[in-house]
């Protein structure tokens, strides 16, 4: 059975037809508001933006949706999780700080700001998803103990998945720290010697007793170790190597199964919107913001997260790819964009492989609410 996918282009002709107007149109046709009971704890997961990124989902479209969720007697609070990589968001005020500073105060959204994973990504929740890859994943535990969830994705490409929408916001974007680096990786961790102070720290964290302090440096019994990534996230030192190598089709299910936990406790109680504008090459994780690779389509809500990214990822393939871009080929319309970027990954397979495991259907219903 198709799944609906409600969809708005960018044309505005007056204060009736505005993108901000939009939003709120297509929240109600896509009755969104009826995930949302008086009182709930709304989680509006979004991503913030690295600073110097400036592709990320506007602050001004972002408080559209703080306002209907209002309206429907949720209380809304905006929310993501601390980053695994070295940023500006790899701890909780850092994170808070470039939040703000990228547009998202009070002042503006209307909302308050929920870091979900905890000043240094320890807030977590074990949930079961029995999969291939994972019996349960790390999801972040503001993120779990939300009554309810709008997820807003920005629709551009990704160095690893070839693109990110939905799927990634949930799998990445829901994850605690030692949860991003278990979907990188199931390489061991490494120490940096020349950084380990041998404070004991991650020795705490590790839940298979791995790890020891010797000669005043950490100590990694590679034939304890789980690969769970708890240590890699606990040093505040950064001397134990994040490990990135994976298999990209590994990597892809990963993230699905990732997805699927973190909305496993939320039936009907979770809804998505894709901005597919300012598509540009890489992950808004990166403090740059190229040229987008094909012209601004527009913004879709459904509440099916693969049948939204199906349907984004097609609208994207059928544009006229933009020369003055970082796509290097296939810029007929009908060919892969992303593909045309990050030639080596099949981005598609994440879709196929969230159908396989229950996360949505690649079937699609799209509605315009133009017409």
């Amino acid at each position: 059975m198709a799944s609906k996918v409600y969809f708005a282009n960018l044309r505005a002709t007056s204060k009736n037809t505005n993108i901000s107007t939009k939003l709120r149109k297509l929240f109600d046709k896509a009755k969104i508001g009826d995930i949302l009971a008086k009182g709930d704890q709304t989680a509006i997961k979004l991503h913030f933006g690295e600073k110097g990124s400036h592709a990320y989902i506007h602050p001004v479209f972002v408080r559209q949706i703080v306002d209907k969720v209002k309206e429907k007697g949720g209380q809304p609070f905006l929310t993501d999780t601390n980053t695994l990589y070295a940023g500006s968001r790899t701890n909780s005020v850092d994170h808070m700080v470039t939040a703000i500073e990228n547009g998202f105060a009070y002042s503006v959204v209307g909302a308050p700001i929920i870091i979900a994973d905890g000043l240094y990504s320890k807030n977590s929740i074990d949930v079961p998803v029995h999969q291939k890859n994972f019996a349960t994943v790390k999801i972040a535990g503001d993120i779990y103990n939300a009554n309810a969830m709008i997820v807003l994705s920005h629709f551009k490409g990704h160095v690893m998945s070839g693109f990110g929408g939905t799927i990634k916001n949930l799998a990445m974007g829901c994850a605690s720290a030692a949860g991003k680096q278990i979907q990188h990786s199931d390489a061991k961790p490494e120490v940096i010697d020349k950084h380990c102070i041998g404070c004991s720290v991650c020795a705490k964290w590790c839940p298979a007793d791995a790890i020891t302090i010797q000669g005043g440096k950490t100590k990694i019994d590679l034939e304890k170790c789980i690969g769970c990534g708890e240590c890699t996230t606990a040093c505040h030192k950064r001397a134990i190597k994040v490990q990135w190598k994976t298999d990209t089709k590994v990597f892809l299910e990963k993230m699905a199964e990732y997805a699927l936990g973190a909305v496993a406790n939320k039936q009907g109680k979770v809804a998505y919107m894709n901005f597919v504008m300012n598509v540009t090459p890489l992950c808004d994780c990166v403090p740059w913001s190229d040229t987008p690779i094909v012209p601004d389509v527009g913004i879709l809500a459904s509440f099916d997260p693969v049948a939204i990214d199906r349907a984004s990822y097609d609208l994207v393939n059928s544009q006229q790819g933009l020369h003055d871009s970082e796509l290097s080929c296939n810029h007929e319309a009908g060919k892969d964009k992303f593909q045309g970027v990050h030639k080596d990954v099949d981005g598609a397979y994440i879709l196929e492989y969230g159908e396989k495991i229950g996360l949505g259907t690649n079937h699609y219903e799209l509605i315009s609410i133009d017409s």
